[in-house]
C-alpha cells in the first residue's frame, strides 16, 4: 500500500519540478509549516479547507478526509470531469440566546486519475472521519504474467 499526502503545490514545489532540480529533503517542511501558520492566522482558504489523505492500493484508491463535528446529511461528494469535489456544513449552535447559529461550508477540490472507476464510487463517514473508496478500472489493475524460461 503507498500512502501520499496530498497538498496543494506550491511555487517553490513547481519550480523544483518544471527546472528538473531534485527537490529538497525540506521542501515538505516548508508546506507543512506554512500549512500551520495559515491555519494559525485564521486565512479564509485555511477557515475553509480540511487535511485530506490519499492512498492506494492495488485495487483501489482511497480520500480520507478529517470532518469533526459535520452530520452525515450536510455531507455532499461528487466526482465530475476527474475532480472529486467533498463539501460540507458544520453548524454550531448560538452558546446564548441572543447569539445566531454559526454555519461554516468547507470545501475540497482534488484531481483524480483516469483509471477510476467513476460509477463504483463509495463513501463512509465514521466517527468524523470520511473515507471515499474509488476503484480502479481492471485495465490499471497491476497484472502478474508467468515467463517461461527456456
Amino acid at each position: 500500500m503507498r500512502f501520499v499526502r496530498y497538498a496543494y503545490p506550491t511555487v517553490r514545489n513547481l519550480a523544483a519540478a518544471s527546472g528538473g532540480f531534485s527537490r529538497s529533503a525540506w521542501s515538505g517542511l516548508e508546506t507543512e509549516i506554512d500549512r500551520l501558520f495559515e491555519t494559525a492566522a485564521g486565512g479564509y482558504a485555511a477557515a475553509t479547507q480540511f487535511p485530506v489523505d490519499l492512498y492506494e492500493d492495488k485495487a483501489n484508491t482511497f480520500v480520507r478526509a478529517e470532518l469533526p463535528g459535520v452530520n452525515r446529511a450536510d455531507i455532499n461528494v461528487d466526482l465530475v470531469e476527474g475532480v472529486l469535489n467533498i463539501t460540507a456544513t458544520r453548524k454550531t449552535p448560538a452558546a446564548t440566546e441572543g447569539q445566531v447559529e454559526q454555519i461554516v461550508t468547507l470545501s475540497r477540490s482534488i484531481r483524480i486519475a483516469d483509471e477510476v472507476q467513476a460509477d463504483n464510487v463509495a463513501a463512509a463517514y465514521e466517527n468524523g472521519v470520511l473515507t471515499v473508496t474509488l476503484p480502479k478500472r481492471e485495465e490499471a489493475k497491476p497484472k502478474k504474467f508467468t515467463v517461461e524460461v527456456k
